[in-house]
């Protein structure tokens, strides 16, 4: 085990660092682990071969760190033993294929510390109720010495009290500022954008923030960038639709935004204290957010000064059409100090190591305690 000043050996396996096809965990982890090795760590990242991300591969081989590719648990197994059992630090993302059975191996194998990494804790908070176990399952929860959730606040002590985390903490999402910043070179195209795949429960807010907007404003311009939009919604003409955008653009998409949406998912919003990569993403671009609200917003970002919060149409149409163009780069200016200030990619893999350093320092006390042999996985619910 590396001591206290050394650097730390992560392993990493997650849903994807190769592909951004159709997810956002590759943004985080590449973003998140290229910043470790800046810092001086060696890490693996282990990646299940599945054909979907495979056809999609938009950084095969990051330089930053050593990905391998595994097609099965017993490859993982025969190939990786050694990897996992040496790591100071082994990393279990959500969504992670057969990720029950890897948590399990993992917890069984590790000698460090091992945690699980969290992108999307309150949908599996409720999958955990409704006992569908798809990549996490209640037994497993005590055996990881850490649960690091993208989600803060109260859902935090929630994982500690009716699951038994040894430490449940917060490791934001973040943003990377040599990818994401201002681009005085971009014009402005849109009054308001959007980026982000369809869902039903973000729908609503979405028709109330920008398209009713667009409808009632005709002379203004608007985007919506994401996949999956039913064929009957019903976009006015002035709303500029694009299926996909790769994210080496995103940062262009932003620039070219006088305002940019932020619409959050209805599980976000009950948890609190969740925040969006693309809030950060848009913020480290100057462009102003209008958002919808949720608790614990305000501890990131300061409302009206640093992010507009909007619940009609009539709010979102007010800030479009009638905030001064110096108070509009004002707020956006703000939101950017405050992500550089707080969170960016840098200061995420720097809070990783030292809580990493804590759970390797608990060892001695709790090995043998907090592990759990498994010997039977139950079934994943369905």
């Amino acid at each position: 085990m590396a001591l206290s000043n050394e650097p730390l050996d992560v392993v990493v396996l997650g849903l994807s660092i190769t592909s951004s096809w159709g997810n956002g965990h590759a943004t985080t982890y590449r973003a998140l682990l290229r910043e470790l090795a800046r810092q001086g760590h060696g890490i693996t990242f282990l990646e299940r071969d599945v054909p979907w991300y495979a056809e999609q591969r938009d950084m095969p081989r990051p330089g930053f760190c050593r990905t391998e590719l595994y097609c099965s648990l017993d490859d993982l197994r025969d190939r990786f033993t050694e990897s996992i059992r040496h790591a100071d630090l082994v990393i279990v993302g959500s969504y992670v294929p057969d990720g029950v059975e890897v948590g399990a191996f993992v917890q069984q194998t590790a000698h460090g510390a091992v945690a699980f990494y969290d992108i999307n804790t309150p949908v599996t908070l409720a999958k955990l109720n409704r006992h569908d176990y798809e990549y996490l399952s209640p037994h497993l929860i005590p055996g990881y010495h850490l649960y690091l959730s993208f989600t803060g606040g109260p859902i935090l002590r929630h994982m500690e009290q009716h699951y038994a985390s040894p430490a449940a903490r917060a490791l934001y999402c973040s943003v990377d500022p040599e990818l994401y910043r201002p681009m005085d070179e971009v014009e402005k195209h849109y009054d308001l954008g959007y980026l982000g795949t369809w869902s039903a429960d973000r729908q609503p807010t979405l028709e109330r923030l920008l398209i009713e907007p667009a409808r009632h404003w005709p002379q203004g311009n608007f985007a919506v960038f994401g996949s999956q939009y039913p064929p009957d919604v019903q976009w006015p003409d002035n709303v500029a639709r694009r299926n996909n955008m790769p994210p080496s653009d995103h940062a262009a998409f932003y620039n070219a935004q006088c305002f940019t949406l932020n619409v959050t998912r209805a599980d976000m919003i009950r948890a609190g204290f969740c925040p969006s990569v693309r809030l950060f993403e848009a913020a480290a671009c100057g462009t102003p957010i209008i958002s919808d609200c949720w608790s614990g917003l305000d501890t990131l970002f300061e409302p009206g000064r640093e992010i507009l919060i909007c619940a009609t149409t009539a709010e979102a149409l007010d800030v479009l059409q009638h905030l001064p163009e110096d108070s509009r780069r004002e707020i956006g200016l703000r939101g950017r100090r405050r992500v550089l200030s707080e969170h960016t990619a840098a200061q995420r893999a720097s809070q990783l190591v030292e809580m990493a350093r804590e759970a390797l320092d608990r060892l001695p006390s709790e090995a043998g305690s907090t592990r759990v042999t498994v010997r039977h996985v139950p079934e994943r619910g369905r």
